[in-house]
């Protein structure tokens, strides 16, 4: 198999683990823990990356010199267009700006859109679009939604418009189902980055950097929501989940087997290989070797949380780590993998030992 189709394969694993990841944890917690705690993580973790992201975003894609409806419709039309989700942007005016998300919704992938109430799908809007106006110094402006896909309409879509007068906080997002469709778009000439000429590889390293932020924002979010105990046992019962439903997938992409049960060194080989992949193409630095028996993969540092301030960093790894856990486990069921993780002033030192149990 050559380097680059690995590459490749481990960008796109990560990308399908951690959007996997952020929709199981969110049907988790309304299944778990009730609507009400998923809607407000849902707002959280949007708020949370609307103001990390939002004001730089404009200045990175060129947009700052526009007015703000077309401006704010253009972001989110570019943005996501860079993580892979398909997205439809219309300009009707300076003052109003529609943009679009046809089905199949990336955040709510397959089936899981069936289990996502009204209110968890619109606190993504309530805790972003509705602060564009906010963050921008223009009160007028607000985000009026026309139909989103969880309530069986055909897209998420609505516009940005400035009502020329400042408005009230309740006002800022705006429900107006069967008074207002979008127009339609022609697709053949929508606004283009230069995205559409990259190789395949960068497309793949975009949306695995794109799905990295939901894992860089949940688990802050969600420690100062639930606590670091809460946030470990709901976020690693999910990301248990996630291993062993996604490690097939991926790793056939790898060209590497899945469900062999040998429980031999061979199979620990085969899942050093697929862990250090995809370890290294979430941009870790990962070294592996063999001794005693067994397989080691090792990680220096952990820079998936670089610059993150947690609660209970430890809680945290632990919830992570049990989607490798449970990816081990949907490729061997015979295979054991020993965690050792120090948290020191010289940062992470993180082990995995795979051998036959």
């Amino acid at each position: 198999m050559a380097d680059a189709k690995v590459d490749t394969a481990a960008y796109k694993a990560v990308g399908t683990l951690y959007n996997a990841l952020m929709t199981a944890l969110i049907l988790g917690l309304v299944t778990r823990r009730g609507e009400d705690t998923a809607r407000e993580y849902v707002f959280r973790h949007f708020r949370r990356q609307h103001l990390e992201k939002f004001l730089p975003g404009l200045q990175k894609l060129g947009l700052a010199d526009e007015k703000d409806a077309p401006a704010c419709a253009l972001y989110h039309y570019h943005s996501n267009a860079l993580g892979g989700v398909k997205t439809g942007y219309l300009r009707e005016s300076d003052t109003k700006a529609w943009v679009r998300y046809p089905p199949p919704r990336w955040i709510w992938k397959g089936t899981a859109i069936a289990a996502v109430p009204h209110s968890v799908s619109a606190a993504m809007l309530h805790g972003w679009h509705g602060h564009n106006g906010e963050s921008l110094g223009n009160p007028r402006l607000g985000f009026v939604c026309t139909g989103m896909t969880v309530d069986g309409l055909p897209g998420l879509e609505g516009y940005y418009f400035d009502y020329g007068h400042p408005i009230k906080e309740e006002e800022r997002i705006r429900f107006a189902y069967g008074k207002e469709e979008m127009p339609r778009v022609d697709w053949a000439n929508q606004p283009k980055l230069e995205t559409a000429n990259w190789p395949e590889e960068r497309k793949q390293r975009t949306f695995r950097s794109y799905a990295l932020e939901y894992l860089r924002t949940m688990l802050p979010t969600l420690q100062e929501l639930l606590g670091p105990e809460d946030t470990k046992k709901e976020l690693g019962r999910v990301a248990r989940l996630v291993g062993l439903q996604f490690h097939e997938e991926t790793a056939r992409d790898m060209d590497l087997p899945t469900d062999v049960e040998r429980g031999d060194l061979a199979s620990a080989r085969d899942f050093g290989r697929w862990l250090s992949a995809v370890l290294a193409a979430g941009g870790e630095d990962v070294a592996v070797e063999e001794k005693d028996g067994g397989v080691i993969v090792r990680q220096a540092g952990w820079r998936a949380v670089r610059d993150l301030t947690l609660v209970d960093p430890v809680a945290a790894f632990d919830a992570w780590n049990e989607l490798w856990l449970g990816a081990a486990a949907a490729q061997d069921r015979f295979l054991g993998v020993q965690t050792s993780r120090v948290l020191s002033d010289k940062g992470w030192q993180i082990a995995w030992r795979i051998a036959p149990r």
